[in-house]
């Protein structure tokens, strides 16, 4: 078997339109951006019907969420250990964690992290959650979208920042979030999308980053 060697000074190219590299070619293009949003889904099920699920299994709904996020990270170490791609993926996902699996286990991370944090009488339990989540679900693929239509890099960050920071806005009126927040969250969400990482994929920093962010702040929340 030959040996794979990776050059760490190698520069990572980055491919603007994924359609070619998606396995179902556009349609998998649409199905994994479809699912991309569908996500925003998952704080609606945690919050809305967690009890009911954590009931059904005897556990707690923030253990649901755990093990969900234990058991997607074991199918994905058995996707890339037989190198299988699902309808949706891109070729160069058969050998490293994928784009979705980097969601989802960031998502469960950041469920894990901010469980049990009360922002007061009047603030839903999610208020810092469903922000961090929908702005992952909504603001990564408008800026993907905005980079396949050939828009600039500042047109794709105004983009995103308007996105994210319109999810946090939403948040602050329906969720008791902090509205300054959404000046300072909008923007960074945006940013940490931007690193081209070889191993990982924006789909954990664009979560990852804003968590600890929104961590770092909690004494002053």
């Amino acid at each position: 078997m030959s040996e794979i060697e990776f050059d760490a000074d190698e520069e990572i190219q980055y491919e603007v339109d994924h359609v070619k590299h998606s396995v179902g070619g556009r349609g998998g293009h649409m199905f994994r951006r479809l699912f991309h949003i569908s996500m925003a889904l998952i704080p609606w099920i945690y919050y809305v019907h967690g009890e009911v699920i954590g009931d059904l299994l005897s556990i707690e709904p923030i253990q649901f969420v755990s093990a969900v996020g234990i058991s997607l990270l074991v199918f994905e170490m058995i996707r890339i250990r037989f190198g299988i791609l699902i309808f949706g993926q891109r070729e160069y996902e058969k050998h490293q964690i994928s784009a979705l699996a980097w969601g989802a286990l960031s998502i469960s991370v950041t469920f894990v992290a901010l469980h049990g944090w009360s922002g007061g009488a009047d603030v839903h339990e999610g208020w810092l959650t469903i922000p961090i989540v929908l702005s992952l679900t909504f603001g990564d693929p408008a800026m993907g979208e905005a980079r396949r239509k050939g828009l600039d890099n500042q047109s794709v960050f105004v983009i995103g920042s308007l996105v994210c920071g319109i999810t946090w806005l939403g948040c602050a009126y329906f969720l008791g979030t902090p509205y300054w927040m959404a000046i300072l969250m909008g923007p960074l969400t945006t940013a940490a999308e931007w690193p081209k990482l070889r191993w990982i994929d924006d789909n954990a920093t664009m979560v990852l980053i804003p968590l600890a962010v929104t961590i770092l702040l909690a004494p002053f929340l």
